[in-house]
């Protein structure tokens, strides 16, 4: 890495203006490398479902900062995260996703580890001198310390002496929590439909692409217009759910303005729901959602299942990495890779207890919305490279962010906005430029 070290906490605040941020934010690499250390280093981290490692043995290839990682759950049903290299000559380990395996084998000289890193056999023992303790933690696979998990959501930091985890994530343990309940058995797990997708772009642009609600009707418009030809009805597979998603898409000043954003603390934001028509919003007749609402009121009794099934927002972004959409069973998580390269790591939940039908409601959903056969996320990739590739070559030092700055107002835990306000992105970098600065968020 080649941080600036002549970046002071005053210039790094000098970099975000009520109105504006300067395109270094985007378009540095030495900013980018800061952010891995100040960002993604020092705040907790999302890493992985405890669904995914489901018995002992079971890992999950990651990234922590600048770092590759491992989740795994050791034989004392204990999860670790571990560096993604050999302590004896630096390899890595494990090129693979996802799996099983009862140990973790360097393909380089064959040192084999156990799932919490800890070193298991070496070849030819004879060979190494007699000093050579297979015991000794210098010959383990290094190991982050500090590892959390949240109902289910397992998160790590850097940061040799964080905050807790609940301090960052404050309020918006609320979503996490609403997607749980929304379960009739109390379970969620992820399922095997997931995705990688990369785009060409800082990994801000992500995040402040979920928060915008004014482009839609213009970066969207093709597949608005398609679903407006359709005549209502038609599929009988989705009972229309596909159209209707798509249909959404075509704000006017009505939605604009009739959508509410919330701004809160340490960078979180999130607004209120825009699917209100048809199966994915429960405004027809439905005998699967009848059926789901029936187990959930078995389990909650009828005054909690309301209560879980009225969370109607979308987009809840957690901040630096989490978008999540409880009422449709999706979360979205940014991995960073460089200045101008992301990863959004797309996934599903299954609700234990719920009819399977709601399940592939919700696959068709995360389909429909961010698969590498979206129109609206391949139209959303090709505003954030596009959007890169001005930052790059760009001249001009400012970006602008100042649609609805006169518009929001402060609010129970955080500000409060509408008029398609840029105040979610402005609410971002305040965050961020505290977190740059060495400052709490």
């Amino acid at each position: 890495m080649h941080t600036d070290p002549s970046l002071t906490p005053e210039e790094i605040r000098a970099m975000v203006r009520p109105d504006s941020v300067h395109r270094r934010a985007y378009a540095d690499p030495q900013i980018f490398d800061l952010e891995m250390q100040r960002i993604y280093g020092r705040q907790w981290i999302y890493l992985a479902h405890e669904s995914q490692l489901k018995k002992p043995g079971a890992f999950f290839r990651t990234r922590l900062a600048q770092y590759e990682v491992i989740v795994t759950r050791h034989t004392d049903d204990k999860v670790y995260v571990l560096h993604n290299r050999c302590p004896h000559r630096g390899a890595r380990i494990c090129m693979t996703d996802s799996g099983t395996s009862r140990l973790l084998n360097c393909p380089y000289h064959a040192w084999s580890f156990n799932p919490d890193g800890t070193l298991s056999t070496v070849p030819h023992r004879e060979s190494y001198p007699a000093s050579f303790d297979m015991t000794d933690p210098k010959y383990h696979m290094e190991r982050v310390p500090h590892v959390e998990t949240y109902r289910g959501f397992i998160f790590a930091t850097l940061n040799p002496d964080p905050r807790p985890l609940l301090d960052q994530i404050g309020p918006m343990t609320d979503i996490i929590d609403n997607l749980i309940d929304r379960a009739p058995d109390g379970e969620v797990e992820i399922a095997d439909s997931s995705f990688s997708l990369v785009y060409k772009g800082n990994w801000k642009l992500h995040l402040e692409n979920a928060a915008d609600i004014f482009h839609p009707t213009f970066v969207h418009a093709s597949s608005v217009g398609a679903a407006r030809r359709t005549p209502a009805g038609k599929s009988k597979m989705d009972q229309d759910q596909v159209r209707t998603m798509l249909e959404a898409n075509g704000f006017g000043k009505d939605q604009w303005e009739g959508i509410q954003l919330k701004g809160l603390a340490n960078g979180h934001t999130y607004m209120t729901n825009f699917y209100r028509k048809g199966v994915v919003a429960h405004q027809a007749a439905d005998p699967v959602f009848d059926r789901y609402k029936a187990a959930l009121v078995a389990a909650h009794g009828p005054d909690k299942a309301d209560a879980v099934l009225a969370v109607d927002r979308f987009n809840n972004i957690i901040y630096p990495n989490l978008v999540f959409n409880a009422q449709h069973q999706q979360m979205r998580v940014t991995v960073p890779l460089s200045h101008d390269t992301t990863i959004i790591r797309v996934h599903c939940f299954r609700l234990k207890g719920a009819p399977d039908e709601m399940f592939h409601r919700a696959i068709r959903f995360l389909s429909t919305l961010a698969s590498p056969a979206s129109m609206i996320f391949s139209d959303d990739v090709e505003m954030l490279e596009r959007t890169q590739a001005g930052l790059d070559l760009d001249p001009s030092p400012w970006v602008d962010f100042s649609r609805g700055l006169d518009t929001e107002t402060a609010g129970e835990g955080g500000q409060i906005s509408g008029v398609a306000s840029e105040m979610p992105m402005r609410n971002q970098f305040k965050a961020w430029a505290a977190l740059m600065a060495g400052e709490a968020a």
